[in-house]
């Protein structure tokens, strides 16, 4: 049996630089392999089933719940949101490191799964920094924005929890810590 691959889980609340900095994370360690999550939102035009998402039906997500195939699972506003078990143990047993872009509480769900797996929040310079680039997004509409902002109080609340906390108050600084961290994580 070979060397098994890790597992890298990138969490911070919304507007906190996950997406960016696994973004580059890919970029730059081309050999891990990005966890793709199931959804029951609808397709967007730009997307690719089993490359974004897999796009699956509420009726389908709530059969695999049921099976317990999720590492995690959530509903997030009117939508499920899961990351399946078989693909990142598929890819471990392969020797293959994933890297997951998951909430925080996605993250705790998984290291209770996968003890060995290594979770990195990345935290934004302040609260009110947060608020900021939340509000500049603009996507939402108030009684959501409220809610991600609820959201983002309690899980800030949680960044103890994680084996490596980056602040991420200057993306270029942020980023380049990450990938120093993968680096040594992927070499142990």
């Amino acid at each position: 049996m070979g060397k098994k691959g890790k597992i890298i889980a990138v969490s911070s609340p919304s507007g906190g630089g996950k997406t960016t900095i696994v973004k580059r994370i890919l970029k730059e360690f081309p050999e891990l392999v990005f966890s793709v999550s199931a959804t029951t939102r609808p397709q967007r035009k730009n997307e690719k089933h089993s490359v974004e998402y897999y796009f699956i039906s509420e009726e389908e997500f709530k059969k695999h719940i049921e099976n317990n195939d999720f590492v995690e699972w959530e509903r997030f506003y009117d939508y499920y949101y899961g990351t399946f078990k078989s693909f990142i143990t598929d890819h471990i047993e392969k020797g293959n490191s994933v890297v997951l872009e998951v909430d925080v509480k996605g993250a705790l769900s998984l290291k209770k799964i996968y003890p060995e797996s290594h979770l990195i929040f990345i935290d934004p310079p302040s609260l009110d920094e947060l608020v900021k680039r939340l509000r500049n997004r603009n996507t939402e509409s108030p009684e959501d924005f409220q809610k991600r902002i609820d959201r983002a109080k309690m899980e800030l609340e949680l960044k103890e929890k994680f084996d490596y906390v980056v602040e991420n108050k200057i993306l270029e600084k942020a980023t380049t810590e990450v990938l120093s961290l993968i680096s040594k994580i992927i070499k142990e």
